[in-house]
């Protein structure tokens, strides 16, 4: 997958969305933009990639969890 490209065609997606002169025109623009973003956040996750969690809300945590946890040794 070119993600570069996939990216730009979601761009293009979203302002298509934004200047659409009816609902349906919108809603089907934000539909493809949807489904552009679906495949990327799998293509990512599949992956293994950081930025997956930009495009899935399952990523977000709690700022406490992402806190370094100190780690006591024994001496």
């Amino acid at each position: 997958m070119d993600l570069n490209h996939e990216y730009a065609a979601h761009q293009r997606a979203l302002l298509q969305a934004s200047r659409a002169r009816n609902d349906d025109d919108r809603h089907m623009h934000m539909l493809t933009a949807s489904t552009i973003a679906r495949g990327i956040n799998e293509f990512q996750h599949n992956l293994g990639a950081a930025a997956a969690c930009a495009w899935s809300q399952a990523c977000v945590a709690p700022s406490s969890s992402t806190r370094p946890q100190s780690v006591s040794r024994a001496t």
